[in-house]
């Protein structure tokens, strides 16, 4: 198991309309799920801000077992980018094995 403080972080994310995402994504962590993409399950489509007030995210769990940075259901890149995917915010880090 990945130690917290080996979390990969969000590096960027580009979602404007997401609630945690005001300079950066200010959740504690993120969770990549399993649609078609790697979408971002922590993405809250909102006008209201969130989060912890610090661009601190990371990835706390990844569902998407096929992404090759993904070991025992955690993320193991160095660091993430989220951006829009349509109507919906996707990792786009995800690389299919």
């Amino acid at each position: 198991m990945t130690q917290m403080l080996e979390m990969p972080r969000v590096q960027t994310c580009t979602v404007t309309a997401c609630g945690y995402n005001h300079d950066g994504c200010t959740a504690f962590a993120v969770t990549i799920g399993t649609t078609m993409s790697a979408e971002c399950d922590t993405f809250v489509e909102t006008a209201d801000k969130g989060g912890m007030g610090k661009a601190l995210a990371q990835v706390g769990a990844c569902k998407r077992s096929d992404c090759m940075h993904n070991a025992d259901l955690e993320c193991h890149a160095p660091a993430i980018v989220v951006g829009q995917s349509g109507d919906k915010a996707d990792c786009l880090t995800y690389e299919k094995r």
